[in-house]
């Protein structure tokens, strides 16, 4: 298996980006621990560490919005991962955006620039 460094952070995580595999959209940022990336390569199922809820959190468990992955890319230092993956369902967000980078800055303000694919409160039921 493939070692990552995850000693160069106090709480063992290192940033997961991921970027749709076909289009190059960049979806999200979470984290990987050393736990949810073994769990990532024996699954094919991006999963991530929570670090509000302090858990393995598997994309899509609660949305059925799952990350298949289809390649990883590590950088130089093997602190950081992109997973190239195929998101199935419409949204990597949990506010019901395709992309977790649905804002941009314009004028000193936040502009909304992302569409809205689902209602969170559907989904989540908060």
């Amino acid at each position: 298996m493939v070692q990552l460094n995850f000693s160069k952070s106090a709480d063992g995580l290192i940033p997961a980006i991921a970027q749709d595999w076909q289009t190059g959209e960049v979806l999200m940022l979470a984290y990987i621990n050393e736990e949810s990336w073994k769990h990532t390569l024996e699954t094919g199922k991006a999963t991530y560490w929570t670090r509000s809820r302090k858990k393995l959190w598997v994309k899509g468990e609660s949305s059925g919005n799952v990350q298949l992955v289809k390649e990883i890319l590590v950088d130089c230092d093997e602190d950081t991962v992109i997973f190239k993956i195929d998101q199935v369902g419409d949204a990597a967000c949990h506010e019901g955006y395709r992309s977790c980078f649905f804002r941009k800055v314009e004028d000193g303000e936040l502009k909304v620039v992302g569409e809205r694919v689902f209602d969170p409160k559907d989904v989540y039921g908060k």
